[in-house]
């Protein structure tokens, strides 16, 4: 979750970011079946989500007002709602309006989603991911409701093929499925090979196998002791780097990074420097990164 920032009275990028965010859900709401996207509380859960997951599979997001990863995931979110035409259900949970939901979930940090299938939950991931991987857990929560025979659509129309939806490239499929096997010098050597075809998502999917690959030497527990017991050590500071930026979101994790670079200096900075700009390829074009490249930039300079 993103630190507390109180430089000034007015956050100017804030409001710039929460403008943009409404506009797009405000867009997304427009063009999505009535009904396909909801906000629910605790009073009215019981009634309006857990009984529609019967017949319709649910998308839970648990956000908040000032978390800056659920501003990116939110519109990813509500604009796959708008283009699956009613197959899902997606459900958005303000976490801190409603203490009861976010502990019935366990919610650790946010954004938070679950899949809720005939009333059963199931998470499904932390943090604000990509799109195409935010495509792929949908796509996998529809083909487990299909097994179980929960098949109905929001309004109760019949389900229908999308139109003329470009399906995901296979060559970045393949990479992902890499990736989640183990087989990191396939994946690296495809990325490599789209980023030298001059692929707009070869840059991205080199720097995220580089990332999945150091976060498969060690475990999520051992680099936050590491870096608890030596919080001012870089080695330590990059490590917990790669989890904090996958669970909690870019901003906290890019605060971190400019700090240490501050202080920093020789091969330290040089790493420093080079896992930021890492993350900011895997992270795109966000107020975010946007954001964090001149922290950056004023750090070195």
């Amino acid at each position: 979750m993103a630190d507390m920032n109180l430089r000034g009275v007015v956050d100017l990028g804030a409001l710039a970011a929460a403008r943009k965010q409404e506009a797009a859900s405000a867009a997304a709401r427009a063009t999505a079946p009535v009904g396909a996207i909801i906000d629910a509380s605790d009073a009215t859960f019981e009634r309006d989500v857990l009984q529609a997951s019967m017949r319709v599979p649910v998308i839970l997001d648990f956000w908040a007002t000032w978390c800056g990863p659920c501003r990116q995931l939110s519109p990813i979110l509500e604009r796959l709602a708008a283009e699956y035409g009613g197959r899902f259900l997606l459900v958005k949970v303000d976490s801190d309006a409603n203490p009861g939901l976010s502990q019935a979930f366990r919610v650790q940090s946010i954004p938070s989603v679950f899949a809720l299938l005939g009333g059963q939950p199931a998470p499904l991931f932390q943090g604000a991911y990509p799109e195409p991987q935010v495509r792929q857990y949908i796509d996998r929560v529809l083909e487990v409701a299909a097994q179980n025979g929960i098949t109905g659509t929001v309004g109760g129309a019949a389900p229908e093929a999308p139109e003329a939806e470009p399906e995901e490239d296979p060559r970045y499929v393949a990479i992902h499925e890499s990736i989640e096997a183990g087989h990191f010098d396939a994946a690296a050597d495809a990325a490599k090979a789209l980023a030298d075809a001059r692929d707009p998502e070869g840059p991205a999917l080199v720097a995220y196998v580089s990332m999945r690959r150091r976060m498969a030497g060690t475990t999520e527990a051992l680099a936050r002791a590491a870096f608890a017991a030596a919080p001012s050590s870089v080695a330590a500071v990059l490590a917990v780097s790669d989890f904090d930026f996958l669970t909690g979101g870019p901003s906290v994790t890019y605060d971190r990074l400019i700090a240490a670079l501050r202080t920093s200096a020789g091969d330290d900075r040089t790493a420093i420097r080079d896992r930021l700009l890492e993350y900011f390829a895997v992270d795109g074009n966000t107020p975010e990164t946007t954001a964090a490249r001149k922290s950056m930039t004023a750090a070195l300079f």
